[in-house]
């Protein structure tokens, strides 16, 4: 009976993971003591004592002296237990008008807080490495792609925002889903409120939120918070796998157009020569746990009745892997990206031999009276006409340009690279005048 016993406390203690929300327990407790002898409820010296006690206790955490036991579950257990180590009876007045359930709803809502605040501005720190990189070359034109077919030409600071963008929006995920975390649950009881004269604002201001909850049955079985978080991180770890796939496509040698500081890449066990995109390739490979971290808790959350059920204690794992996982990554990826050297001769190069200015030849036609889809039909057949001769848009002569239509003169050799991005000059195009307004505006963005 003893060895099964133990089993099922092993089964349902969270105190091996939840003992990280240490320091949010605390100060949770800290502030209630405090409302508690605000109201009357308890006496000032209870609630000084109190707050001396879980002081105390927060010290030997940091400092790696507090012994935490499994038969107490949780870290809200094992932090009461070691009160009453240390004060006595008044240890048991500080659950007063207080349960497990609104206790550990608000240590997830601090705990997701701060971690919001960090994620925002590592991604920032990411946007910033980006916005550098393309400072540094704001001039290269590259191939743009779609269907990873040299399409059309584009600036390489203009590719590279693209992610900022998408790491801007990212950040406003962040920024919205703090709004619904940023609501004070305690005072919600274990489903129904409580019995006693409560001030709720009060311990909102204290803790730092903006508003307190509306519904105690809500209040104490809401994860949403903790879904948005994983939402964002998931969005965010997708943006992160795309940019790692550029950067190793860039970096192979059928590419060559980028090289990869060495301190974020590693060597072969028996290829002396190799040089691979490992922190890339690990960030596309960890996108898949945040996304598995996400199912797993809108699976469990699902089907769950009014109010609080155990198996929303699976909430915190999952969470704590998907900040440690995005967050790294995040730091990362800002560090890798401020080692990227672009070899612009290589991407030059391999410009020379596709028909990335067959859209522009088309615009050219279309500027001299002819229909958009008669001129593509016309630049189809002058890419083929061009690929059975072995030769570039630029080393037909202008006899053979004139076999696939009339309206083509000495003017079209003017059509070049630069030439096709600088026609590009709308908002949001590829234009240096554009991407000059668009580099402006980021780093405005970077300040806010």
């Amino acid at each position: 009976m003893k060895d099964s016993n133990k089993t099922v406390q092993g089964y349902v203690a969270s105190i091996p993971f939840d003992r990280r929300l240490y320091r949010q327990d605390i100060e949770g407790s800290i502030a209630h003591a405090r409302m508690l002898a605000k109201q009357g409820i308890i006496a000032e010296g209870e609630a000084e004592t109190i707050i001396k006690g879980l002081n105390s206790i927060r010290k030997e955490i940091e400092q790696g002296k507090f012994q935490f036991k499994t038969e107490l579950e949780d870290i809200h257990m094992n932090i009461e237990a070691g009160l009453f180590e240390k004060i006595g009876d008044a240890a048991g007045k500080l659950h007063t008008a207080r349960s497990r359930n609104d206790q550990i709803a608000l240590d997830l809502r601090l705990f997701a807080k701060e971690e919001i605040l960090k994620t925002v501005d590592k991604i920032k720190a990411l946007q910033a490495a980006l916005v550098e990189l393309a400072e540094a070359n704001k001039a290269v034109v590259m191939p743009g792609y779609t269907h990873l077919q040299q399409a059309q030409p584009v600036l390489l600071a203009h590719h590279l925002l693209a992610y900022f963008e998408m790491f801007q929006r990212d950040r406003e995920r962040f920024q919205d889903c703090l709004k619904r975390t940023d609501v004070l649950p305690l005072g919600s009881g274990a489903l129904a409120g409580v019995p006693y004269p409560l001030d709720r604002e009060f311990a909102a201001r204290e803790l730092g939120f903006s508003k307190v909850s509306s519904n105690s049955l809500d209040a104490v079985s809401d994860r949403d918070f903790v879904i948005e978080y994983e939402v964002a991180a998931a969005i965010t770890m997708m943006h992160l796998s795309r940019l790692a796939e550029e950067l190793i496509l860039w970096s192979s040698s059928e590419f060559g157009f980028i090289e990869i500081g060495e301190v974020f890449t590693t060597g072969s066990s028996i290829m002396p020569q190799k040089k691979n995109p490992d922190v890339a390739e690990l960030a596309r490979g960890k996108t898949g746990r945040v996304y598995g971290n996400l199912m797993g808790m809108l699976t469990t959350m699902k089907s769950l009745p009014l109010a609080y059920n155990r198996d929303m204690q699976e909430d915190k794992e999952g969470l704590f892997d998907t900040v440690d996982t995005l967050q790294s990554s995040l730091d990362v990826f800002a560090g890798m990206v401020k080692t990227i050297k672009v070899n612009t001769e290589r991407i030059s190069e391999a410009m020379k031999t596709d028909y990335i200015l067959a859209t522009d030849l088309a615009d050219y036609l279309v500027k001299k009276g002819m229909p958009f889809r008669e001129a593509h039909g016309v630049v189809a057949k002058l890419s083929e006409y061009a690929a059975g001769k072995g030769k570039n848009f630029r080393e037909l002569g202008l006899k053979e340009y004139k076999k696939c239509s009339p309206l083509f003169g000495e003017d079209v050799y003017k059509i070049t690279l630069e030439s096709s991005v600088a026609a590009r000059n709308v908002v949001g195009g590829t234009s240096p005048q554009q991407v000059g307004k668009a580099l402006t505006r980021a780093k405005k963005l970077l300040k806010e």
